[in-house]
């Protein structure tokens, strides 16, 4: 695939789901052919680096098979044989890695991606005594808790934190200089888009501590690129070879020893995709053909991960126009962009930075966009095209419904307060 379909791919992504920033890079072969960004809050460049979420836990995971390579574990090695006193001891390294051994989702608590983390013993004292959500080995259920406990068997049989662990084990003799613990000089900040008018709200960079090897790190697309190496095929220095294709043995579908597996025309690819407040990231490569794709962004949703792969190396339309945040939205739109109701059909009403588009909440799809003529709100695609969009307000400002060509939108379905054409269902008489 010739450099420009790249650009094109990532700035689909982009435009898609209206992402701040995005960075993106390609390998062919094993060899790094492609960086590209697309974005303005900030303008990226290969340095800049992003928070990679989940992508963490396969750090986290050859860790572990480090253990078990060395001969100082085993996969069917239960918690408690290195934490005695560790809720769920029962369950075993491979359950843990595989999201199989039937732990909560999360930890107690409040939401643990941002507030500053707890440590060990406060976790565990925290999470003491709960039950299971079903027995090892019966369902795929994916556990953030989980890793802390493996981070936390990692400590104990090395005696150092997960943190030096990371960077000594694995950063350092990958030579993977871009990726850190905390928030780096020069990184994206994280952005929470609203889903309505664009707007961007910023996100915490908490310290996750205990919860760590679950989701901590930063890191840069190129850096990425040499951890999907070791994914894909080990590293002399790392992991060997016949221990990277273990973990790649799908446990459930779609899932092995803290890797996730993808299929790519025809290809098993591996990787992990990654999420934490105001961040997204996607790594995949092919062991078959040394192909890698890492796609990191700077907002909570919009980056369809698990699709990363595909879309960047489908062709794309050229040229894709960016998305810009809102800075401001202009007079005549404010209070417009949300929920709305036409009769009981739920309606979103975006503000696409030059445009709002009503789109059916049913099927997702955009049916009528409107665009300003000075200081009216008029249909410029759709049904609605040429009408003019009505905005009523009350005393104070609010906006309380809209109308266009008798079309009317309430806030609710069958607002009470919005005088219905026909009456409204309570009142209508059925003969």
């Amino acid at each position: 695939m010739t450099v420009h379909r790249y650009d094109d791919a990532l700035a689909g992504l982009q435009a898609a789901g209206r992402l701040p920033s995005v960075s993106g890079a390609v390998a062919e072969g094993g060899r790094a052919v492609w960086w590209g960004g697309v974005g303005e809050d900030p303008v990226p460049v290969p340095g800049t680096a992003y928070r990679i979420g989940s992508i963490t836990k396969t750090m986290t995971a050859v860790l572990v098979l480090q253990l078990v390579e060395g001969g100082d574990a085993s996969l069917d090695d239960p918690v408690r044989r290195f934490l005695p006193d560790a809720p769920h001891g029962d369950a075993t390294l491979a359950g843990l890695l595989s999201h199989t051994a039937g732990l909560p989702s999360e930890p107690v608590g409040p939401w643990w991606e941002r507030t500053t983390g707890a440590d060990r013993a406060a976790l565990f004292a925290a999470n003491a005594g709960r039950a299971p959500i079903a027995g090892p080995g019966e369902v795929y259920h994916y556990s953030n808790l989980g890793f802390a406990l493996l981070g936390g068997v990692l400590e104990e049989a090395h005696g150092r934190t997960w943190r030096e662990l990371v960077a000594d084990r694995l950063l350092g003799p990958l030579g993977m200089t871009a990726t850190a613990y905390g928030p780096p000089p020069g990184r994206a900040p994280g952005w929470s888009v609203d889903h309505f008018t664009g707007v961007l709200a910023a996100e915490p960079h908490a310290d996750t501590v205990a919860m760590a090897p679950a989701g901590q790190l930063w890191s840069t697309p190129g850096d990425l690129l040499t951890w999907a190496g070791v994914l894909a095929h080990g590293h002399p220095q790392v992991l060997g070879e016949a221990t990277a294709a273990l973990m790649r043995d799908p446990i459930t579908p779609g899932y092995g020893l803290g890797v996730r597996l993808l299929d790519v025309d025809g290809h098993a690819w591996v990787g992990h995709t990654g999420s934490m407040p105001g961040f997204q990231a996607s790594l995949f490569a092919d062991p078959a053909t040394g192909d890698a794709v890492a796609v990191l962004a700077n907002a909570t949703t919009g980056l369809r991960s698990d699709q990363v792969p595909v879309r960047m190396r489908a062709a794309a339309p050229t040229g894709p126009r960016p998305w810009h945040p809102t800075a401001d939205l202009p007079d005549p739109v404010r209070g417009v962009p949300g929920l709305w109701f036409w009769g009981n059909t739920a309606y979103s009403l975006e503000w696409w930075g030059e445009d709002l588009r009503l789109r059916d909440v049913r099927t997702g799809e955009v049916g009528d966009r409107f665009g300003l003529a000075g200081e009216r709100i008029v249909g410029s695609e759709g049904y609605h095209l040429g009408e003019t969009l009505e905005v009523h307000r009350d005393a104070r400002g609010v906006v309380t419904h809209l109308e266009c060509a008798t079309f009317l939108y309430t806030r609710t379905p069958y607002d009470p307060s919005v005088p219905a054409p026909g009456g409204h269902p309570d009142t209508v008489r059925r003969d």
